[in-house]
C-alpha cells in the first residue's frame, strides 16, 4: 500500500535532517508523526519515528544531567544550505553587505574595526537560504587573536575590498599571504564593493587582470544594490550546491522549499536525503523539468541530478 505522504510530513523531515540539538529532533519527528498518514502502509514508517523520538528524548535528558559546554562565541553555528564567511579590510563594506542581503542587525560605521566578532545572517538565494558571516577586519595593524582559527574553519570564504582604495591589490596581496601563512583555504570569491564611486572601475579592472584567472571576481556596491544578485547566484556556485524537488506519484511537485545536495549527488542520494525508505527500497526515478513537468523521464540511481530537478520516486 502506497505511503501517500503529504507536503506537511516531507517539510517536517526536512526540519528534522537539519536538526542540530535534541529538542529541533523532538519539534521535527512529533510534527512528521503527527502529519503522517495513519493506515496499514505506513504503519513500519510509525514505528520508526516513535523508535527516532524515543532516542532524541533520552539524548535530550542525558544533555540535561551532563550539562553542554557551549561552543566559543566567535565560531558561528553552519546554518541554512550553506556558510559564505566574508573576509577582508577595514572599511570594505562587508558588514553594510550582510545588511543588504540578509535581516541581520549589523553595525555599519565608517570608522575601522567597527566589527569585532562574527555576526551571521541568511542571505536568500533564489529559494535556499545560504549564511552570511560578516567577520572582523584583517590588516597589518590589528587581528583578532582567534581570527586565523575562524578563517581555517569557514566552509567557505569571500575576500570582500573597497574598490576604491588606491591600495586595493596591496590589501589584497596581504590578506592572500596571511590565509596561506595560517593554512587556510584561499576564498573562492574576490568581491570589490564600492564600485559606485569614482575610481572603482579603474580598480576593479587592474583587479580582474591580476586575479581573475584565480578568483571569481565580482563588481558590487551594497550601498546602491549594484551586483547583489550576481553575488548570491555565485555564492550558491562556489558552495557548490544543487537542488531538487520532490513529486509525489499522479500528484504536483512541492515547488516551494527544494532540497539541497552538493553537486555530483546521484538519484539515490537524493532519495536518501528525503526518507530512508526511500534509498533502501528505490527502483529508479523519474525526471521532470519545471519547463516540461509533463514528460517524466526514467532514470537510474547513479544518474546524476542537476540544479532544479524534479524526481519523483518509485519503489
Amino acid at each position: 500500500m502506497p505511503a501517500n505522504l503529504t507536503p506537511e510530513y516531507f517539510a517536517a523531515e526536512h526540519v528534522y535532517k537539519s536538526a542540530e540539538t535534541p529538542q529541533e529532533k523532538i519539534a521535527a519527528l512529533e510534527q512528521m508523526l503527527a502529519s503522517l498518514p495513519k493506515h496499514k502502509g505506513t504503519e513500519k514508517m510509525q514505528a520508526d519515528i516513535k523508535h527516532r523520538l524515543a532516542e532524541a528524548r533520552r539524548e535530550s535528558q542525558k544533555v540535561r544531567k551532563t550539562g553542554v559546554h557551549s561552543a566559543p562565541a566567535y565560531l558561528i553555528k553552519r546554518e541554512g544550505a550553506g556558510q559564505m564567511a566574508l573576509f577582508g579590510p577595514p572599511n570594505a563594506g562587508k558588514s553594510q553587505l550582510v545588511q543588504a542581503l540578509t535581516h541581520a542587525h549589523v553595525q555599519v560605521a565608517d570608522y575601522p574595526f567597527s566589527t569585532r566578532m562574527p555576526l551571521a545572517g541568511m542571505m536568500l538565494f533564489e529559494d535556499v537560504q545560504i549564511q552570511l558571516v560578516d567577520m572582523p577586519p584583517i590588516c597589518a595593524e590589528f587581528m583578532e587573536p582567534w581570527l586565523p582559527q575562524v578563517v581555517r574553519s569557514a566552509q567557505m570564504g569571500s575576500l570582500v575590498v573597497d574598490a576604491n582604495d588606491p591600495d586595493v591589490l596591496g590589501e589584497i596581496d596581504f590578506i592572500l599571504t596571511a590565509a596561506d601563512g595560517w593554512h587556510a583555504r584561499r576564498p573562492k570569491l574576490l568581491v570589490a564593493n564600492k564600485i559606485d564611486l569614482p575610481e572603482a572601475t579603474g580598480n576593479f579592472r587592474a583587479i580582474e587582470e591580476l586575479y581573475g584567472g584565480e578568483f571569481h571576481c565580482l563588481a558590487v556596491s551594497a550601498l546602491t544594490g549594484i551586483g547583489l544578485a550576481d553575488f548570491a547566484r555565485a555564492s550558491f556556485d562556489a558552495l557548490k550546491l544543487v537542488r531538487f524537488y520532490s513529486k509525489p506519484p499522479g500528484k504536483k511537485a512541492d515547488l516551494d522549499v527544494p532540497y539541497v545536495l552538493l553537486r555530483g549527488s546521484t538519484v539515490q542520494d537524493a532519495a536518501s536525503h528525503v526518507h530512508r525508505d526511500f534509498a533502501e527500497h528505490l527502483k529508479y526515478a523519474r525526471l521532470f523539468r519545471k519547463s516540461h513537468e509533463h514528460d517524466g523521464l526514467m532514470v537510474e540511481r547513479s544518474h546524476i541530478i542537476d540544479d532544479g530537478d524534479i524526481l519523483e520516486f518509485h519503489m
